[in-house]
């Protein structure tokens, strides 16, 4: 199967039309393989082309998504954006969500089997007048599938992977302990153990954080970890998903770093996203569990301090691209991707992605 992988170009004030032509210019110049992927770009076209004018990136992408090539590029919008913009500026913002919009409809319809989403402001989004608390929510909201979950995984130079899934996501702090139920906190763990076998581990072993600090001593710091994360990996074990805790956070991401575990569930924001992007800040992934389509982005943002110097690292977007083409030869089509890709175990070293 030849992977069709569609590529929003994010806030094009940001850094996302730099490191997606960095990252493709990459994979292309690399040995095709018997049925290499085909990139379709949606974004606009004067960025995207002054972008390659400047990075010198020898990549000349066709017009349209039935080209033959394998990059293609193609506006869903009627009107060009202007060519100087501020960095986070309204129309910028706008046509990041439209060509987001696009991308899912085309996955929705079976046109692509992956969409990697280039960095957005969700503050300059809002500021347009659009509503919007991320691009995770916003896929799951078209896609009409909320029982989805972020994961975020990523490599330290000996090899050692973090893999995190988020039992809530971008929520102030003073609402996390009452988002944190038993239900979110089980999604998340099941989501976990999917992504594993998804990845062809060898194991699935899912360590859960508590909420408090030394997730709770027994109830002398709190009590969701008695009420809340004990219960739900009771169920999930019950249910035959290899999961322990609650762990305390201050060491459990340590461990699964030696390989104690496969995979951590972090019950908030920064409580995950912190040991990650410690170990893996440049070539981090973003990968949504559950939609009907294959979905990664890169995990970091817009970083508008770095536009138009040529230092924005490409290593994660590649990551993102990686797998989301590794994901998207498995995908058989129709529901859930972490229920329709065919799992089974490789039987290969719990190293791997």
């Amino acid at each position: 199967m030849r992977p069709r992988i569609g590529i929003s170009l994010g806030d094009v004030t940001g850094v996302g039309p730099e490191v997606t032509l960095k990252a493709l210019a990459r994979l292309l110049a690399e040995p095709a393989t018997e049925d290499p992927p085909r990139y379709l770009v949606l974004g606009d076209a004067g960025w995207l082309e002054r972008a390659n004018r400047r990075l010198r990136v020898p990549l000349d992408p066709d017009r349209g998504p039935a080209t033959q090539g394998r990059l293609s590029f193609l506006d869903p919008r009627s009107t060009p954006l202007p060519s100087q913009l501020t960095a986070g500026a309204a129309p910028a913002a706008l046509a990041a969500v439209d060509w987001l919009r696009a991308g899912a409809a085309l996955c929705l319809r079976g046109e692509l089997e992956a969409l990697v989403t280039a960095p957005v402001s969700k503050q300059a989004i809002r500021e347009a007048g659009v509503p919007f608390v991320g691009q995770t929510e916003f896929l799951s909201e078209l896609a009409q599938t909320p029982r989805t979950v972020m994961m975020l995984l990523g490599h330290d130079a000996g090899g050692r992977w973090l893999r995190v899934a988020l039992a809530t996501t971008h929520l102030p702090l003073r609402a996390v302990p009452d988002a944190v139920n038993a239900d979110n906190v089980l999604l998340a763990i099941e989501r976990a153990a999917e992504a594993c076998r998804l990845l062809d581990l060898p194991r699935a072993r899912v360590a859960v954080c508590g909420l408090n600090p030394h997730a709770g001593e027994r109830g002398g710091l709190g009590r969701e970890e008695l009420e809340v994360v004990a219960p739900a990996v009771a169920t999930a074990r019950a249910q035959g998903c290899d999961a322990h805790g609650p762990f305390a956070a201050d060491t459990i991401f340590h461990l699964a770093w030696r390989g104690d575990y496969d995979a951590v569930v972090a019950l908030y924001h920064d409580q995950g996203l912190g040991p990650l992007k410690l170990l893996a800040f440049d070539s981090g992934v973003n990968w949504t569990l559950g939609l009907p389509f294959v979905r990664t982005s890169p995990d970091h943002g817009t970083a508008y301090d770095l536009v138009g110097q040529d230092r924005a690292r490409p290593d994660s977007m590649e990551a993102a691209l990686r797998l989301a083409e590794r994901l998207a030869r498995r995908w058989s089509g129709g529901g859930s991707a972490a229920v329709q890709l065919t799992d089974g175990s490789s039987g290969e070293s719990a190293s791997r992605v």
